[in-house]
């Protein structure tokens, strides 16, 4: 069911647990979240980096939100990371309602000048807009920022931040890292304190990099008001350690089961992960999903789509035929 990242974000912090965001390139991992998603009973968010957009174009963002649209649970699809505002126009013209305008590579003035504007353009046309201050170091699909680099989110500053620009959530910079932790993972809770005392309820709070975050900090950075965590390095692991395995790899291999097996390994890492952020069991909590199973009957899935496609939000319901 493909449902809105603010109800999906917003649900999830009043009851306190997290929703899952995955990096999905092609097919096998789109089916990899949904079916983890479904089989755990519960919401996700299949997220798109610029490179993946690229490199698979406005098909690729088509397959998302026609798997979001099929699940049996809420799935929203997710512009991730992107600087460009090309790439921006691009996502939002081929049907995404959520993007991540990222001006964390520029000063704060130019910073705040970009996420301003792509976040008055997505408003415009109904999208949620995810913004990022401070920078996180690591290494994500070649995009690189040096730990000198990396700046950790000033409280005061995210505040005047979110208030001028407006965004609906904000990726906050507490020691978290994009891929693997060189060291043992220090977060610095003390600070995303102090953000959520400035922000309030009104922003929505997400942490990039939560590959290798040991189970403690996932859960007090919950307790402490983080709605969504980004996952990406541990799911593309799974899948390229799967494509040198014998299934794959060796003489006579075929393509499908090489793709099940793909699949399978994707899909127990999410799966993981989904237990961890504490969404498993969640569908049920959120609007759409209780609207369309509490009031409506069982009808085969084309049946359905037409007759409750006015259970979506408006947004949503442009995609429809």
């Amino acid at each position: 069911m493909l449902t809105s990242t603010l109800e999906l974000l917003e649900t999830a912090r009043r009851h306190i647990y997290a929703i899952g965001a995955f990096n999905v390139y092609n097919l096998e991992g789109v089916q990899a979240v949904v079916r983890a998603a479904e089989a755990s009973h519960s919401p996700a968010m299949l997220q798109i980096h610029p490179s993946a957009l690229k490199y698979g174009g406005t098909s690729l963002v088509a397959l998302c939100l026609e798997a979001a649209r099929t699940a049996t649970v809420p799935i929203a699809v997710h512009l991730d990371h992107s600087t460009s505002s090309k790439a921006i126009h691009q996502a939002l013209a081929a049907g995404m309602t959520s993007v991540m305008a990222d001006g964390s590579h520029l000063s704060y003035p130019e910073n705040l000048a970009f996420t301003r504007e792509m976040t008055q353009l997505a408003h415009a046309q109904g999208a949620v807009v995810e913004a990022e201050i401070g920078r996180i170091s690591g290494t994500e699909d070649g995009l690189s920022v040096s730990e000198k680099e990396a700046k950790m989110t000033d409280p005061v500053q995210a505040t005047e931040f979110v208030r001028l620009t407006k965004v609906d959530a904000l990726a906050v910079t507490i020691g978290n890292v994009h891929g693997e932790y060189k060291s043992e993972p220090r977060l610095d809770f003390d600070r995303l304190i102090r953000i959520r005392q400035n922000l309030g309820e009104g922003t929505l709070l997400v942490l990039h990099g939560a590959s290798g975050l040991p189970a403690s900090m996932i859960s007090k950075s919950i307790e402490l008001g983080v709605c969504k965590f980004n996952v990406n390095t541990e799911v593309r692991q799974a899948y390229m350690k799967m494509l040198g395995d014998d299934v794959c790899a060796a003489p006579g291999a075929d393509l499908l089961p090489c793709m099940d097996e793909a699949i399978a390994a994707m899909q127990q890492v999410i799966t993981e992960k989904l237990q961890l952020f504490g969404s498993q069991n969640k569908a049920h909590f959120h609007q759409g999903f209780r609207e369309q199973t509490m009031s409506l009957p069982l009808l085969p899935l084309t049946k359905m789509d037409e007759r409750h496609k006015g259970l979506l939000p408006s947004t949503a319901a442009n995609y429809w035929s």
